[in-house]
């Protein structure tokens, strides 16, 4: 029944692949056929379009051919092969892409003229194919310009062709009833056949006015705007509007581009960052782009009609990227632009951001959402933006003086400036600052320094001191409170300041609008502490000065950390200088008081052994501003789209970074899929509530940096490290660092019960009672602090090392003493009673005597303690003590061949013998750290006394009685 119709688009096919053939054989390949390559930019460019022309050509020829194919299949099988087997209804869309692709392609060439162009070097050539093309032609004389010709014989028969597609289609769906089931293509293809035509005819309309344009402009502005695929769409000289500020003669709206020429000077702005802005008064609408406002207005409100509707219609094709079909404004899209949208921009306005390139999203001409700043001087910032400016989370790298290397700041930010907390990362050790936080100084800050003068006697009363910065010899002379003058050699100092040009600080305190604000402690690479009130960033009032060999100065000092006014010194022998601290230009430290001898040596605590800053920032109020972002988003009830603010992005260093940026800004994790995670996150919390399954849960959640507890507590980790390392290892900042990681464990268990009622809310489920303070630090204590404990035991067990480092000196000292004595001298030498000896243990060969055996009694029990260094959780290493205090006993029992309970008396000796040959290194340390972070609950019990007794033993291998080697004491003394 629709046979007539098919033959006919048989016949149809046949001719047009035949005339595709000749096209390529008379027009395309001769045009292409240019020796040598012309030097010409513009024909070379001309040729390119022609090459792809060309190869539109040849995929229309193909499809053709695919088409004919089917026809006729279908043709020579009517019956077994069905009407919708027909490639131009099965694969319509196909097909269309194809004409499509060649007309673009077309008029591109029309648009700049290329066949006129790149015909011009061969010209007796294609007057001589006139005749050839007169015949593919119809209606175009022989004499015809050569341009024209080629122009219409490239056009003509697909024009032809396509409207025969369109009648033969119409055609063939009358014939087709409603049931059969090849109707509804046979429609489609028809429709988008006859909007194909549509689509040529605006296309050719568009490249043919676009042509005209380029005429009338001169060389110079043409070569600015001319590019191929450029159409003009509107122009203020067809339809008058005029744009304020910039006074535009001439407005012309294309596909990409709006374009004001004004003079010599041409004001280019890019569709895709333009947004509309309906008038309310009818009688005029603005554009915003990223730095300017314009104002359109004509006198003719259907002309702004015009303009209006291009203007937004163009924005919508060029967002779309591709042309609208079949005609401008038509089609499935929307017709509104989206005002949020996501492209690259350079700002070319003086200011902030001159010269810096923008890509990622936008919002009304303003970076808004998530994007990538780059600047030229090799800065970058990828993050979150509000109308503007950096506001939410951000990592901006500054490049430093040295090749490839960046200061890299991960913080949040608030319109523009960083807020909160953050990581900064100055390419050595990393840095974090935030309102409580840490910084390092570079240049210009003052320092104390301690010298040592050579003292020579002055005068009876009056103390003076003076020489000048750091030089010579300094005079004083002193007077002994309660006794006769005297002049004698005195073990003291003097304090001088000194600039530490090019050398590192850590301050450690409040700040306020980026500067040091309020109560802070400064730390010098000399190890000299400061402590008292930072104003404007500059110390003012009392405070304190620690210096290195432990003097310590309270007093008064001047903005730059000089002493000024009554002030004190305490020296480490116990002396005091007090009285009135002054400086003048080149005369050094001048101070006028009394020097006291007579005082008792202080005791460590007061002066070596000092904690600095404990009193200045409760324990509870440190770090807020990272616990504050990890309780709002529980108290948000942990939105999923937050997460990633949250979490931050995962990136290892400044290198992977730079090469990562692309990624973090267009292809990050959709907020779908963080709320997913964090819908897992939160169930396996609810899934792991009993103890065993709890400390799983917690351990894989804290040991995940894409866990927001995990997050946690890698923040405060690189925050301690930051606070603690380097130039901040330092004793008297011991007590201050023990704190914070109890502290941090307090607020971990916290973030993890308010997790767990935001899934229990989610459920359905009622909360959970609030803990009673008891119960929250046995969880704190025993759960959370042994898993979180070893991300900080490095910097913490260096300030253990540093406060302990004298009496740890002692004990080393003390145990290379003992090592020397023989198994039975040392238990004699140390009062073990004789059928207390492991006599049974030592094997001996034939020239060996029982005198002379080393590290053979009590083995078990000293290789038991020596395992107290292979663990950093408290309580193993308690259990560790519990364990070599149950081998001690088991030797003496197995020795008496029965059980025995030993009293103190005996196991104190026993315990320094163990000690002794345990040999662990850094033993004060090891002591007071399992002290200082044991849980309360131990206190009193068994591990408290087996803590309490390996206490004792290390004061006693101190004593100088062990370095004497005295023959007995008594044991209970120890205690």
């Amino acid at each position: 029944m629709c046979s007539r119709e098919e033959e006919a688009l048989r016949r149809l096919e046949e001719v047009f692949s035949a005339t595709l053939a000749r096209i390529n054989s008379l027009v395309l390949q001769p045009l292409l056929e240019t020796t040598p390559e012309p030097s010409d930019p513009q024909v070379r460019e001309c040729l390119r379009l022609v090459q792809q022309l060309h190869q539109s050509s040849q995929r229309l020829w193909e499809v053709t051919e695919e088409s004919l194919h089917s026809l006729r299949e279908r043709l020579g099988h009517h019956d077994a092969v069905g009407l919708e087997s027909l490639l131009l209804l099965r694969d319509a869309d196909r097909v269309l892409q194809v004409h499509v692709e060649y007309i673009e392609s077309y008029a591109s060439c029309v648009a700049v003229q290329a066949f006129q162009k790149a015909a011009k070097k061969r010209r007796e050539f294609w007057r001589g194919q006139r005749k050839a093309l007169g015949q593919l032609l119809s209606g175009v004389s022989s004499e015809a310009k050569v341009g024209t010709a080629l122009t219409q014989a490239l056009r003509q028969p697909l024009a032809h062709h396509v409207q025969q597609y369109v009648l033969l289609l119409l055609s063939l769906g009358d014939s087709v009833t409603e049931p059969h089931p090849a109707r509804e293509l046979v429609v489609h293809a028809a429709t988008l056949f006859g909007n194909l035509q549509s689509f040529m005819r605006q296309a050719l309309d568009q490249a043919l006015a676009t042509q005209a344009l380029w005429h009338s402009l001169s060389s110079r502005l043409r070569d600015v705007l001319c590019t191929p695929a450029r159409r003009l769409l509107q122009d203020s000289q067809d339809v008058a509007v005029t744009v304020t500020p910039l006074r535009a003669e001439r407005v012309l709206l294309f596909n990409d581009a709006l374009v004001l020429l004004q003079g010599h000077s041409v004001h280019t702005f890019d569709l895709k960052l333009v947004w509309v802005d309906p008038g309310q008064d009818g009688c005029t609408f603005q554009l915003l782009t990223p730095e300017d406002k314009l104002s359109f207005c004509s006198k003719n409100a259907q002309d702004l009609m015009v303009w209006q509707w291009k203007v937004t219609q163009a924005v919508c094709q060029a967002l779309r990227g591709k042309k609208d079909f079949p005609v401008l404004g038509t089609g499935l899209e929307p017709s509104e632009p989206p005002a949020c949208r996501c492209v690259a921009y350079t700002f070319r306005a003086e200011g902030r951001l001159c010269q810096a390139t923008y890509e990622g999203e936008w919002c009304r001409g303003r970076p808004h959402g998530r994007g990538t700043l780059r600047w030229p001087d090799g800065r970058n910032h990828v993050g979150s933006f509000c109308q503007g400016l950096e506001h939410g989370f951000g990592i901006r790298l500054v490049p430093q003086a040295s090749e490839d290397k960046f200061d890299c700041y991960k913080c949040h930010w608030q319109e523009g400036s960083m807020c909160g907390y953050g990581i900064c990362d100055f390419g050595d050790p990393p840095q974090v600052r935030h309102r409580r936080g840490v910084q390092r100084l570079l240049l210009g800050r003052p320092a104390a320094r301690i010298w040592g003068p050579r003292e020579r006697p002055a005068g009876p009363t009056a103390l003076q001191v003076h020489g000048p910065l750091g030089e010579g010899p300094a005079e004083r002379v002193w007077h002994r409170r309660g006794q006769r003058q005297s002049t004698q050699k005195c073990p003291g100092t003097i304090l001088t300041p000194l600039w530490l040009l090019s050398r590192g600080e850590r301050y450690i305190g409040m700040w306020q609008a980026d500067q040091r604000h309020g109560p802070g402690v400064m730390v010098t690479q000399a190890g000299v502490c400061y402590q008292g009130t930072f104003q404007a960033d500059k110390m003012v009032g009392p405070g304190i000065l620690l210096s290195e060999d432990d003097s310590l100065y309270e007093g008064t000092f001047t903005r730059d950390l000089t002493l000024v006014g009554k002030g004190k010194v305490t020296f480490p022998n116990g002396f005091t200088l007090e009285g009135s601290f002054g400086s003048g230009a080149g005369k050094g430290l001048h101070t006028q008081g009394v020097l006291d001898t007579a005082a008792f040596p202080p005791d460590p605590s007061s002066t070596r052994k000092r904690q600095l800053g404990v009193g200045a920032f409760p324990v509870e109020s440190r770090w807020q501003g990272v616990y504050g972002p990890f309780r709002d988003f529980i108290s948000a009830g942990c939105p999923g789209d937050e997460l990633e603010a949250l979490l931050g992005f995962h990136v290892q260093n400044s290198r992977e970074l730079r090469k990562s940026q692309e990624y973090l800004c267009c292809e990050r994790t959709q907020p779908e899929a963080c709320a997913g995670r964090m819908e897992d996150v939160l169930d396996e919390l609810l899934l792991h509530r009993e103890p065993r399954a709890l400390r799983e849960c917690l351990g894989k959640a804290l040991s995940s940096s894409l866990h927001p507890l995990g997050k946690l507590l890698r923040t405060l980790m690189l925050t301690f490290q930051a606070t603690y390392a380097g130039i901040g290892a330092n004793k008297h900042l011991q007590t201050l660092a023990q704190e914070e990681v109890k502290q941090h464990a307090r607020e971990l268990w916290a973030a993890y019960r308010g997790l767990l009622q935001v899934a229990l809310r989610r459920k359905g489920q009622a909360p959970e009672e609030d803990e009673d303070p008891e119960a929250r630090d046995l969880q704190v204590h025993g759960l959370v602090l042994p898993l979180m404990l070893p991300s900080f035991y490095s910097e913490l067990f260096t300030l253990y090392l540093l406060l302990h480092e004298s009496e740890d000196s002692l004990y080393s000292q003390g145990i290379a003493n003992l090592s020397l004595f023989p198994d039975t001298k040392l238990l004699e030498f140390l009062d073990v009673q004789k059928h207390l000896w492991p006599l049974k243990d030592l094997t001996l060969t034939t020239n060996q005597r029982l005198s002379l055996v080393r590290d053979k009694c009590f083995l078990s029990a000293t290789e038991c303690l020596q395992k107290i260094i292979t663990t950093v959780d408290p309580r193993e290493k308690l259990e560790v003590l519990e364990k070599t205090y149950g081998e001690i006993e088991a030797t003496v029992s197995r020795v008496l061949g029965q059980e025995h309970k030993l009293p103190m008396d005996d196991l104190l000796p026993l315990l320094i013998y163990v000690v002794s040959r345990a040999r662990i290194q850094h033993l004060g340390a090891e002591i007071h750290l399992i002290r200082d972070m044991m849980d309360p609950i131990h206190t009193g019990g068994l591990y408290d006394f087996l803590l309490t007794a390996l206490e004792s033993c290390y004061e006693h291998i101190q004593k100088e009685d062990m370095h004497r080697f005295p023959g007995r004491w008594d044991s209970k003394e120890l205690w």
